[in-house]
């Protein structure tokens, strides 16, 4: 009796007006059976709608039977509806392009297998081609052959480039010389029979079966060694649009790297930058292998002047310096402990990198989530939590802050967070205020370790105040993005366990969240009737508002696209603005570097901190 009296007294406080003024307030959607997902990914599209990619939800079984999900979801009016997902698009990467259209490069190609349940020996061939004639291409499941007949297969089709041949001509007596220069391409292999007979401890060479002629001798691979130790995650290299208005994936060109949970940064002359990732081995893709995308020609270049290593999903975002992006340290999962853990600004102009000192608990970085603290002008970047490499059981309480803009970056202390907080989700507010919501102490919530808090950090105080609890712990493969109502969306969680023991296994969390910050209920919002769908830098807009007197602030937000702790593509921009009888006029930054082209959320907020409803407006 006690405990239910305990329950229904905290109802009635969290459901009271003058709690919801002060700390909001969450409610759970449950989506009906035939369309719930594991939700990976999650992003805002134009439209509204919300995207949610699954592809295997880190279902090993879907994974086998071919069974990727993509749910759409309309927060508005809580359709929901699932839509052909063309491969398993389980931890890419994404960014949303010039167009309004979501880039998906990368995912799973195959899952990991622990030691004790490896039974192929396996390892990567390197396919070499010692003939200029041309490129060859192989399909998946072509086998190659050891000195002593053991049959190795591939495991994924793959290319070899034509060798490169140099022709010295005869000069000074000295006769003319033809060079030619085997290429040479990866592909994973496995035994095409259990046994440990099939690992092989040193370098071979393996013919590769079903050739004739000289083929025979100028097409070949070469491998190290086949083990049957752990065998990694790994990536796809297959690039895709995603249509928001056909609500469709098109298929563009081909990654020249495979990549597993890779980072996708969006530039200010709208091509998208793509590093790290687990390649086609399960080895962390070496930053010579740093590529870009254009979107004019949707085609991928290799930048090997752009040569710089990162673990996998790195936060990476551009600065408003051109050429610069800053690292914060933030990344998820794989790389070792000792390479690539460093905040800094890296130059691509120079491929100088300029490391940004002062963050606290360094060692706690992975897992941990960075965003903008307020509007992108301050350049003021906050990074949030973290853990210990690995499975480590460490988290830090730790929110430290980083003024960009400064000659000597240096990151400061801001206030701790109550508990220790890996996995948490970070959302920047048309207030300019940041929710910090989620999060377990544990490495996957192990031990049931889920913090169910949510606070809202205040940059002008540098100070942190209490936000209503969600009702739904999340960790592990969750986000959160801000809605165009000025509420926040939360989704996922992936956790280990289900109990406080670990003796029962998780299951993945399909409930949605979402929450509705106190600025909500302070009154009326204004409301933006009408303006331009296009804007462009440098230039003027003329919105309809009501109550133009009473706009304090203008806000240009750019859609969020989320998953593992990653979110480069928000940010809140400043917007200058005059007022009118009818309205409000807008100047839109000059900086490509503040505001890459792309859609955006126009916000107006009055003298008591409420927002209208967002106008799309694509910046261009």
């Amino acid at each position: 009796m006690f405990s239910a009296v305990g329950r229904w007294r905290h109802e009635q406080l969290i459901n009271s007006m003058p709690y919801k003024k002060s700390h909001g307030f969450w409610q759970t959607v449950e989506l009906p059976k035939g369309v719930r997902v594991n939700a990976i990914h999650a992003a805002l599209l134009p439209s509204g709608r919300i995207l949610l990619i699954a592809g295997s939800g880190n279902k090993l079984e879907q994974f086998q039977a071919g069974t990727f999900k993509t749910l759409v979801f309309d927060p508005a009016s809580g359709a929901a509806h699932l839509v052909p997902t063309p491969t398993d698009l389980f931890c890419s990467g994404h960014t949303f392009l010039p167009d309004g259209k979501l880039l998906v490069a990368g995912g799973t190609l195959r899952y990991e297998v622990l030691k004790p349940d490896v039974k192929r020996a396996g390892g990567t061939m390197t396919v070499k081609n010692e003939s200029p004639d041309g490129p060859r291409s192989f399909p998946k499941g072509t086998v190659f052959v050891a000195a002593n007949g053991l049959r190795y297969v591939a495991g994924d089709a793959f290319t070899v480039p034509a060798a490169t041949k140099t022709v010295r001509p005869a000069r000074a007596g000295k006769p003319g010389k033809v060079t030619v220069t085997a290429s040479a391409t990866t592909v994973w292999v496995d035994a095409a029979e259990d046994g440990r007979q099939y690992a092989i401890a040193e370098r071979g060479q393996y013919r590769i079966d079903g050739l004739t002629g000289d083929d025979v001798h100028n097409l070949y691979g070469l491998s190290e060694h086949m083990t049957m130790d752990k065998q990694d995650y790994q990536g796809r290299k297959e690039t895709y649009e995603f249509d928001p208005v056909t609500e469709s994936y098109q298929r563009v060109a081909d990654m020249h790297e495979k990549r597993w949970y890779p980072t996708l940064t969006g530039l200010p002359d709208g091509s998208v930058l793509a590093v790290s990732g687990l390649d086609g081995s399960g080895q962390v893709v070496d930053g010579s292998q740093n590529e870009i995308f254009d979107p004019a020609t949707k085609k991928w270049t290799v930048r090997k002047d752009l040569d710089r290593y990162f673990p996998t999903y790195p936060t990476l975002v551009q600065t408003a310096r051109p050429g610069v992006l800053f690292y914060t340290g933030s990344n998820s999962g794989y790389g070792p402990a000792d390479r690539g853990r460093q905040p800094g600004l890296w130059n691509l102009t120079d491929n100088s990198f300029r490391p940004v000192p002062g963050i606290r608990e360094p060692d706690q970085l992975e897992t941990s989530m960075s965003a903008w603290a307020g509007p992108v002008q301050k350049q003021t970047m906050m990074v949030v939590g973290g853990g210990g490499v690995g499975e480590s059981r460490k988290s830090t309480r730790r929110i430290d802050i980083v003024d960009l803009s400064a000659p000597a970056p240096r990151f400061r202390p801001g206030p701790d967070l109550p508990q220790g907080t890996r996995y948490p989700n970070l959302v920047g507010l048309p207030d300019d205020t940041t929710l910090i919501t989620n999060g377990a102490r544990d490495y996957r919530g192990r031990g049931a370790s889920d913090n169910h808090i949510a606070r809202i950090y205040h940059p002008d105080t540098n100070t942190l105040s209490v936000a209503a609890a969600p009702a739904v712990g999340r960790n592990y493969h969750s986000s959160a993005l801000l809605l165009p109502d000025g509420r926040v969306l939360t989704v996922g969680s992936d956790p280990l366990y289900a109990d406080r023991k670990n003796t029962i296994s998780g299951s993945f969390e399909q409930r949605i969240e979402v929450y509705t910050p106190p600025y909500l209920f302070h009154g009326d919002r204004p409301a933006v009737t009408g303006g331009p769908a296009t804007v462009g830098y440098g230039g003027k807009a003329t919105f309809s508002t009501s109550a133009p007197s009473e706009i304090r602030s203008v806000r240009l937000i750019r859609p969020g696209a989320a998953t593992h702790m990653l979110n480069v593509d928000q940010r809140s921009v400043s917007v200058n603005f005059t007022r009118a009888a009818d309205g409000i006029t807008v100047t839109v930054p000059a900086q490509r570097t503040l505001l890459p082209p792309g859609p955006y959320m126009l916000f107006a907020i009055n003298r008591a901190g409420v927002p209208s409803v967002a106008r799309w407006v694509m910046v261009a």
